[in-house]
């Protein structure tokens, strides 16, 4: 049975109770979650990009820092983030961190117009209430980068995958759809982001490849399969590649795409989650597929 023909078996009123009933509990879990990290570690991660800004402002290494990969100021990005933060970083932590938080907030209202507040997409909201929230009260970056993949433009993937490495897998959508011009238009925005932090930040750029990697996993609460074994988590993206790619020219193919470059991360912690959103309303530029294939 195809996927998107088994996808569509499962809308039914029973169902869509369930998920009703599921977005109304995500909203409280995500109250609760709101209030907990404004108490516990109000605009925790922004450390680390503050911290990275004032170290490019001082002419230090980028990515040679005091914290280790399990605490939140620790930096693992690409310069991009960093580069960006350098006037924040002239300000005193809580104006930069106000500032910041303003600015996410922002992205968040324009993810939600940018999708439409229809009942459903309201209900999918309601559903990431919890990982919304944490990603908020911390100051992730991953708000930005889900009102990014919101959009699905080429430049704003590639910009999402210069914050966060692993959005670049959502252009298998492109690919699964024959789109070529986008993909190619996605691969230039990559390559233009690449040369600019070249030419901004040439020592932590050519640093960066030789930086990342799976130790960085470190010991924290990941819900990743990696964490229990790396083999299942290497089939898993595999497999979660392949069902992409089969579903890009279906009306799923957006959100598969989204969910792939979501979870095939080997750190998975439950504020990531939040960018599931993205999923819910596909690019307005894409190209649509032939009549018929969206039932394949």
């Amino acid at each position: 049975m195809p996927p998107s023909t088994l996808l569509a078996r499962l809308d039914t009123p029973s169902i869509r109770r369930v998920l009703v009933a599921g977005g109304v509990l995500g909203v409280l879990l995500g109250i609760e979650t709101l209030v907990l990290h404004l108490t516990m570690d109000p605009l925790a991660d922004v450390h680390a990009y503050y911290d990275a800004g004032a170290r490019l402002n001082a002419g230090l290494p980028l990515y040679q820092q005091a914290a280790d990969t399990n605490q939140a100021d620790f930096y693992r990005y690409p310069p991009l983030l960093a580069i960006a933060f350098r006037p924040l970083a002239l300000l005193p932590f809580e104006a930069a961190a106000a500032i910041w938080e303003a600015f996410l907030v922002g992205c968040f209202v324009l993810t939600v117009v940018r999708l439409r507040a229809t009942r459903w997409t309201l209900v999918v909201l309601g559903m990431l209430a919890l990982p919304t929230a944490w990603s908020l009260a911390i100051g992730q970056a991953q708000v930005a980068v889900t009102l990014l993949m919101a959009l699905g433009a080429p430049w704003a993937l590639a910009l999402a995958t210069n914050l966060k490495l692993l959005p670049a897998l959502a252009a298998i959508w492109w690919l699964g759809r024959r789109d070529v011009r986008s993909f190619g238009l996605f691969v230039a925005w990559l390559v233009g982001f690449g040369v600019m932090q070249l030419v901004l930040e040439p020592v932590g750029t050519l640093a960066f490849p030789g930086f990342v990697g799976l130790d960085q996993v470190g010991d924290v609460n990941n819900r990743s399969l990696y964490g229990a074994s790396p083999v299942l988590w290497a089939i898993a993206v595999v497999v979660g590649v392949v069902v992409a790619w089969r579903l890009a020219r279906t009306r799923y193919g957006w959100a598969a795409a989204v969910a792939l470059s979501v979870l095939a991360t080997p750190r998975l912690l439950i504020y990531q989650l939040s960018t599931l959103a993205a999923g819910i309303r596909e690019p307005d530029s894409a190209n649509r597929p032939r009549p018929g294939a969206t039932d394949q």
